[in-house]
């Protein structure tokens, strides 16, 4: 009697258990992650009214911290860049100055030059020895002063052009423009270099390049500090955020500021380079209209020893006073 009443009882404790065991493993998890979610929600809601009163605190703290890591790591790399003290090579120099020469091509011109310096000495009668050391110094200087010449003009036409460059990009940030658009505009409408910079930015960034690196590529190929404004602000947005059109609008004021000051430098100076230019002149002249009123007087100069050494040591001179002249009138900022 007592089995037939007990055997049910178990049968029906282990229906259950079977059923609660089903149950559990369809539903327990998703009762644990709903209290997961439960007990998260709760923590957030508990937070002090103090501590978030702190976090914009806290947030402008860490900030700052990341904007003062990423100055000190550029600063790091251009006191590097400074130490090692190289001046860029020969194909740095021909790409800065925005000429499509190449080595080689620099070669056969510097030889070119070389040649012609000879033939014209020694049309105007020096011998074949000093016709040489001028052809040596004609093929080495005339082509290292042509690209100077123009890798300063082609930078001094950049950072006249780069602040509308930077409105433009200042504009199409506040329009909703993103940033690769905004260069595409200026690669598509600026004037040159600006234009041709900014096309190679563009196609960095169609490789992959982040703009950021694409940024300071550029401030490597133009070594101004215009330039590398531009690359720190673009760094440090990318870094740790923030208002990208502000900060491009405040650079673009203080490269217009510094626009202005080179203006007035140049016009506060300009008396001093002209007398500067007629002190230079001015011996020269006086030499021609002797020699054209005595040639005999002025021969003693050229004939003589004595007369050869006067010469050099007022070319010595001259060429001290000009110097001197130069660095006084010529400004850096």
């Amino acid at each position: 009697m007592l089995s037939s009443l007990l055997l049910p009882a178990i049968v029906f404790l282990l229906a259950s258990s079977s059923v609660a065991g089903v149950m559990v493993v369809a539903f327990y998890p998703r009762v644990v992650k709903a209290s997961a979610y439960r007990h998260r929600f709760e923590r957030i809601a508990a937070v002090p009214e103090r501590q978030r009163g702190k976090r914009p605190e806290e947030d402008v703290r860490d900030r700052r911290r990341s904007v003062e890591k990423t100055l000190r790591e550029i600063e790091a790399k251009h006191e590097a860049n400074a130490r090692k003290g190289r001046k860029p090579a020969l194909a740095g120099r021909i790409r800065q100055a925005g000429l499509q020469w190449s080595t080689k091509t620099y070669s056969l011109i510097s030889a070119a030059a070389a040649l012609v310096t000879w033939g014209v000495m020694l049309f105007l009668g020096f011998g074949m020895l000093v016709a040489g050391g001028f052809a040596i110094a004609g093929g080495l200087l005339l082509p290292h002063v042509y690209v100077n010449a123009k890798r300063k003009s082609r930078f001094a036409r950049f950072a006249s052009e780069f602040p509308n460059a930077v409105d433009v990009i200042v504009r199409g940030l506040k329009a909703g423009l993103p940033m690769p658009d905004c260069l595409r505009v200026i690669a598509a409408e600026a004037q040159e270099p600006v234009k041709g910079e900014f096309v190679t930015i563009a196609q960095d960034q169609t490789l992959g390049i982040p703009v950021d690196e694409a940024v300071q590529r550029m401030c490597e190929r133009i070594p101004l500090p215009e330039a590398n404004f531009f690359a720190i602000v673009i760094a440090i947005q990318t870094r740790t955020g923030g208002s990208l059109a502000e900060a491009l609008g405040n650079l673009s004021k203080v490269l217009r500021e510094r626009k202005k000051m080179k203006a007035k430098i140049k016009a506060m100076s300009a008396e001093a380079k002209s007398s500067a230019g007629i002190i230079g002149a001015l011996p020269f002249f006086v030499a021609g209209a002797v020699y054209l009123t005595s040639p005999d007087y002025m021969a003693l100069l050229f004939t003589t020893l004595t007369g050869k050494l006067v010469l050099a040591g007022c070319g010595l001179w001259m060429s001290a006073g000009i110097f001197v002249m130069r660095k006084m009138i010529n400004f850096d900022f």
